[in-house]
């Protein structure tokens, strides 16, 4: 199976401290949400953060898109998807569809890119993550 083409799955019960005076989860919040769901997507293939920065290699956000359809509030349960939609040896791009009880509530891109730790420039991804891209 393609890269491409797995879905990854991250559940998530929204805190009282990350709704808003609407009673809603505060839109600023999905960003962390989907920054735990990437990291762990990254996990399920043998990729870990932490070894990535030790190797010298960092991936800062380039973009982040989000398109709300509904709400979530305080104690729902929420199920986010995450796709990696597109690799281009220096950039990674993931999607996400975030749901309740299987109504859609957003959908988002976020776009990451490999940066040598030590010069702050994008360089290519380390060989054994390009590995994971190819056919």
């Amino acid at each position: 199976m393609k890269i491409q083409e797995r879905i990854f799955h991250s559940k998530f019960t929204v805190r009282y401290s990350e709704t808003d005076r609407m009673g809603y989860l505060y839109y600023g919040h999905y960003a962390a949400y989907f920054e735990v769901a990437r990291v762990e997507a990254l996990r399920e293939l043998g990729v870990v953060y932490k070894d990535l920065e030790d190797e010298g290699i960092l991936l800062p956000v380039r973009t982040l898109n989000i398109h709300y359809k509904a709400p979530a509030h305080y104690d729902d349960l929420v199920e986010i998807q995450t796709r990696i939609t597109q690799f281009t040896g220096t950039r990674i791009l993931f999607s996400f569809e975030t749901y309740r009880d299987e109504i859609l509530l957003n959908t988002a891109e976020v776009e990451l890119v490999f940066v040598d730790k030590k010069t702050g420039r994008p360089c290519k991804a380390p060989e054994h993550i390009v590995r994971l891209f190819e056919d």
